[in-house]
């Protein structure tokens, strides 16, 4: 059977291309016993089905908004250690040259001990906020706020002092003067690509750069079509434009090509492909 070692093994260099289906490969339950023991008051008192659809719930207050994203970023960001297969893909790539780009918020391509230098986080990071507008287009690591809002909420609300606003270039908790705060991640104008970002985007263009003319492995997980113009169209393009590249892509739902002619395109299903049992669509 093929494996993605396989695939790797002939690469002078891998482009890793990550979203929402290697998190939830890789144990990431949005809507499983898990959600439903963590949020159990949330899901009796807003009817939430699911971590996803719950993120676009209108809370009235402030109060409750934070509440129930403390408890969100714990457990999807903060409190899950370095999952086996972000290990195991990790293991894999060991000795090439190689990068990450990846619309997931959850941090674990970090966790699993992949460079800062070599990710290209597109949509941000739970474990960061910034002011809702992006004003002055910076964002603040809040992992010990969130933890403090998870123990010390009550009644699905956070105590009001624990509000964060945005007030004079710092955040202020309490301080109703400042602007209401969210977290970061991409979801209208306001959201906020500091430097950090600006940098992580110019390693990635000049990995590719760097990278034209090698065999170089696009290896794209679980990614569909609910943000496809970040990286999985553009991985399409590079198979076909770049001389050497091969496109392998895991996917359950969408395993496809949408551009035709593809010829160094391989994909298989599951995830077994990291492994010695792997079924590849022809």
């Amino acid at each position: 059977m093929i494996s993605i070692k396989d695939y790797l093994s002939e690469a002078d260099a891998v482009l890793i291309g990550a979203g929402a289906g290697l998190s939830a490969a890789a144990g990431l339950d949005y809507a499983g016993a898990a959600f439903q023991e963590a949020f159990g008051d949330m899901i009796s008192r807003y009817g939430f089905t699911d971590l996803y659809t719950s993120s676009f719930y209108p809370f009235r207050s402030e109060e409750e908004r934070w509440a129930y994203w403390s408890r969100h970023v714990a457990f999807a960001r903060i409190d899950p250690p370095a999952l086996p297969l972000y290990r195991r893909l990790r293991e894999l790539v060991e000795g090439k040259d190689h990068f990450v780009i990846t619309t997931n918020v959850d941090g674990q391509f970090r966790k699993a001990g992949f460079a800062a230098d070599r990710l290209f986080e597109v949509q941000g990071d739970y474990a960061y906020i910034q002011p809702q507008r992006g004003t002055d287009g910076r964002r603040f690591y809040a992992e010990d706020l969130f933890r403090r809002m998870v123990r010390e909420q009550h009644d699905c609300r956070i105590p009001s002092e624990l509000v964060p606003y945005y007030y004079q270039g710092e955040i202020r908790l309490g301080d109703r003067r400042g602007e209401v705060m969210d977290i970061n991640i991409r979801k209208d104008a306001g959201f906020v690509q500091d430097d950090q970002w600006d940098a992580q985007s110019a390693r990635y263009q000049q990995f590719v750069e760097r990278h034209q003319g090698h065999r170089l492995l696009l290896l794209e997980l679980g990614i569909g079509f609910n943000t496809p113009t970040i990286i999985r169209f553009p991985f399409e393009r590079m198979a076909r434009q770049l001389p050497c590249a091969t496109l392998v892509r895991v996917n359950r739902d969408y395993p496809e090509a949408s551009l035709p002619g593809l010829k160094r395109f391989h994909a298989f299903t599951d995830f077994a492909a990291f492994g010695e049992n792997a079924t590849e669509i022809k």
